[in-house]
């Protein structure tokens, strides 16, 4: 007799949630642990006897949501004696291109120290001024060269090699995965906060490796550096699989979503389209005044892996078009595993370029610092499609990949 139809759909669902049980238990065996994790449950043995100050901001929490700094302060075993915010602040009190200067941390009483827009001496006068005799770094990378934090990390550790400082790196998940390193790679004469040193536009790694890379390949005085790396995560795992709470590492990277599609969708801020700024979907918004339906019509013809584009229309709250209802597209990724950012990115300028007659670059050609040469834009300008583009930046790609490899340190 054959079974029903009931019974074959009570049956595949039993498997299904077998399957979850399965390898939700499989993930509870291998819980991952944050460096900031496996640091305390060492007895913060790396620290001991050391004056010690953090570099960190927001995202730097415990798995019950609980701030770092609040932890460590609260600890006998530390000597925690310093705070260094970055951009947007320690505790995140500024908007982006801002801070929240020097002052003393409610909460702790601690010295907070203003790092943002400091590097090379300056920097090491901060350090050396603060009387620590080792710098910590734990912020939440979101995986693009343009995120300024990974150049935080590298202008602190510049800066504490230049003060005779030790710097231990405490490792967080890259949210959207380490498996790969995509699109361009900075040319050197590029070089800004957006990206100081030649690596990908989507670098693929977590901080610990970057510190590791930055180290080892491209300061010219290395620190002496010590990383604490997590455990039980797998270079192939999306934030949600770490089991962390989410904080947004920037008042614009509300979600693991904005993460995901940010290291192609902020191309747009070197257009004078918005990027979704003022919106509750920054960097999944994309548009202007007078785009219309023809550009979600004329992205979705190229059939691109795992997104597909909707005609959207919005009125952003702030930056550009404040106030004003305009056109554009949204991104909705239906398979992030295909998802390729970069080459989205790439697409998205392309198509806009040649439905909507008002597309422009900024007049101060900061396409050339996010995608780190002025090889995007010039191609973009002379009718070069998608695969074009993306062709073109093969061989400098090629070369990061194999030295990104000596440092990565997951499998």
């Amino acid at each position: 007799m054959r079974p029903s139809r009931r019974a074959v759909i009570t049956t595949a669902t039993a498997a299904a949630i077998s399957a979850a049980s399965t390898a939700s238990a499989a993930q509870s065996r291998r819980r991952l642990r944050t460096g900031f994790e496996r640091l305390a449950q060492d007895g913060y043995s790396l620290l001991d006897g050391q004056r010690t100050g953090i570099v960190t901001n927001p995202t730097g929490i415990t798995r019950d949501a609980r701030h770092i700094v609040d932890v460590m302060h609260a600890d006998a075993r530390v000597r925690l004696t310093a705070v260094f915010g970055p951009e947007h602040g320690f505790r995140g009190t500024a908007q982006a291109g801002g801070s929240e200067g020097r002052y003393d941390d409610p909460a702790t009483g601690l010295p907070v120290y203003d790092t943002y827009l400091k590097s090379g001496r300056p920097l090491a006068d901060v350090f050396t001024a603060s009387g620590v005799d080792t710098v910590v770094f734990d912020i939440q990378d979101v995986g693009a060269r343009f995120y300024t934090y990974i150049w935080t990390l590298y202008d602190c550790m510049e800066a504490a090699a230049l003060a005779g400082k030790r710097f231990v790196v405490l490792d967080r998940p890259n949210p959207v995965t380490g498996r790969a390193a995509l699109g361009p790679v900075l040319h050197k004469e590029f070089a800004t906060f957006v990206g100081r040193q030649p690596i990908s536009q989507a670098h693929g790694m977590t901080v610990a490796e970057l510190a590791r890379l930055f180290n080892e390949e491209f300061l010219t005085e290395p620190v002496p550096l010590e990383t604490m790396t997590m455990s039980g995560w797998r270079r192939s795992e999306f934030y949600d699989a770490s089991g962390l709470p989410w904080v947004p590492p920037s008042p614009n990277m509300p979600t693991p979503e904005t993460a995901l599609v940010y290291s192609g969708t902020c191309l747009f801020e070197g257009t004078n389209l918005s990027e979704g700024r003022g919106t509750t979907r920054p960097f999944e918004l994309l548009g202007a005044e007078g785009v219309d339906r023809r550009w979600a019509a004329a992205a979705n013809e190229l059939a691109l892996p795992g997104v597909r584009f909707r005609e959207a229309y919005f009125a952003p709250t702030f930056s550009k078009f404040q106030g004003k209802t305009i056109g554009g597209v949204q991104l909705h990724v239906q398979d992030r595993a295909a998802f390729d950012p970069v080459r989205t990115g790439i697409a998205l300028l392309v198509t806009a370029k040649r439905v909507w007659s008002g597309f422009a670059w900024r007049p101060d050609n900061w396409i050339d610092k996010l995608t780190g040469s002025t090889r995007v834009r010039t191609m973009i300008d002379a009718g070069a499609d998608t695969d074009e583009v993306v062709a073109g930046w093969q061989e400098d790609l090629s070369g990061f990949r194999s030295m990104r490899r000596k440092h990565l340190l997951y499998g």
